[in-house]
């Protein structure tokens, strides 16, 4: 299909006259539909839709069931959607090429802000990354990976209940919203403890994690563990027999297993059409493979079939949880060489993350080289051998992977991310093609994208 881009001009929606008949030969389009090229301009001055029995509306960027700033630009025959162009670019923040111009341990501030919902995560697979470039990554202590698959799992959780609060809500389950974001209360109040604060953690870190946990982290889990399975059924009892929930999501949104290979469809997406691909199982990391626990999966090809797979994903992060907290080693949360291994000591205080006492009254008062290493690790950092990889990680969304090339200097030449929100936002005109509108809101719902991965 060809690329009929208009120039943004002010007041201008449409190209030129030349340009609307390129973009209207129905030649250059698989299915005969009218392709149109939407820029910036005024409302007032859009043109009539080309068939007199079409409407092109907007939905969005500032939509409440949009799940962030995502522009759709519909064209409706009556109420039936006959076309969705997604559009994007309203949350760009210049994350990746940020990375480039900071030493490697300061882009792990830069990435846990890409999926806001999800952060662990985008540390995880970063800091996996620069742990295979350096050629550390089995000396990782045990603890800092076991704490990193324990967090990663609570994490998960927290952005199911995320995304079941914002869906029901969307389709007028106002107890849905209320209960959701209760539950993840209970967890961010866990992770705000072990690393000071409640979203963008910077807690992961080229190896190992900043700082241990709190001495009372155990019992702050165990109640986590005890309180929400019976939290998880109280939701499946609200929803899951529903009228309305079930006919607003069955049938709706439907994404076939071939659609999902063909578009790169991974995580509970893929899941729902049949396919048990989790890269905790296929391509585990962190010791995650000596966990059990299942895969869920539906073959309703749904959004409804999505909402049960996140239930059942819920239940079996709570299982990760209790094992990784029955099992969980001692020892150190960071490697060993002093020269990888910054911050070098940090403590979890009343303000928040702080350096220990110990360590500042060292490098302050009695070690001017402890103090010269520390003041170099920080501004300085270290720097990573040539080369590029790609390391994978199983988001709450599906497949996050991180391409990170080094050319030898202490910052990275590139950090590239293959966010799932960003590739699902691009199946909105495949499964959007004879919906009814307010189908759509179910169908984007379901993808549970978050616009600050895809635009980053």
């Amino acid at each position: 299909m060809s690329d009929t881009r208009a120039p943004a001009t002010a007041g201008a929606i449409w190209g030129d006259e030349s340009e609307r008949r390129s973009a209207l030969d129905p030649r250059q389009l698989p299915d005969t539909r009218h392709e149109f090229t939407v820029v910036g301009g005024e409302w007032q001055n859009l043109p009539d839709a080309v068939d007199d029995d079409l409407m092109v509306i907007n939905m969005g960027p500032q939509h409440p069931s949009t799940h962030g700033v995502l522009r759709m630009v519909l064209t409706l025959d009556g109420e039936i959607v006959v076309d969705n162009r997604p559009v994007i670019g309203y949350l760009h923040t210049g994350i990746e090429k940020n990375a480039e111009y900071r030493p490697w341990t300061h882009s792990v501030t830069f990435v846990t802000r890409m999926d806001y919902l999800s952060p662990l995560f985008n540390e995880l697979a970063y800091c996996l990354a620069v742990e295979k470039l350096l050629g550390i990554s089995d000396d990782v202590p045990e603890r800092a990976s076991a704490l990193r698959v324990l967090l990663c799992e609570l994490n998960r959780i927290a952005s199911h209940l995320v995304w079941l609060a914002t869906g029901g809500l969307e389709l007028g389950s106002v107890s849905a919203m209320i209960y959701g974001f209760r539950e993840r209360e209970g967890i961010l109040d866990i992770l705000e403890h072990v690393t000071g604060l409640r979203m963008n953690h910077a807690y992961f870190r080229p190896g190992g994690v900043s700082q241990d946990v709190p001495m009372d982290f155990r019992e702050r889990v165990e109640v986590l563990l005890t309180e929400m399975p019976r939290r998880i059924d109280e939701f499946e009892a609200l929803l899951s027999e529903n009228p309305i929930w079930v006919e607003r999501n069955t049938g709706v949104g439907i994404l076939t297993r071939e659609q999902c290979f063909d578009l790169g469809v991974t995580g509970p997406v893929l899941r729902s059409a049949g396919v048990a691909h989790d890269l905790r199982k296929a391509a585990p990391y962190c010791g995650i493979e000596q966990y059990d626990f299942d895969v869920p999966t539906t073959d309703t090809c749904d959004a409804f079939g999505r909402y049960t797979i996140r239930i059942q994903e819920m239940r079996e992060s709570l299982k990760i949880v209790r094992q990784v907290l029955d099992t969980l080693p001692g020892g150190p949360v960071m490697v060993a060489d002093p020269k990888i291994a910054w911050p070098a000591q940090l403590a979890l205080g009343p303000d928040g993350i702080g350096n220990a006492k110990e360590y500042i009254g060292k490098i302050m008062g009695q070690s001017m080289e402890a103090l010269i290493h520390h003041f170099k690790l920080v501004t300085e950092g270290f720097t990573v051998p040539e080369g590029q990889v790609y390391v994978p990680v199983e988001s709450p969304r599906g497949e996050l992977g991180y391409h990170v090339t080094s050319s030898g200097t202490n910052k990275p030449y590139r950090v590239h991310v293959r966010d799932p929100s960003f590739i699902h936002i691009g199946v909105l005109p495949v499964m959007s093609r004879g919906l009814l509108i307010a189908d759509i809101i179910a169908a984007v719902a379901s993808l549970d994208p978050v616009m600050g991965g895809v635009d980053r």
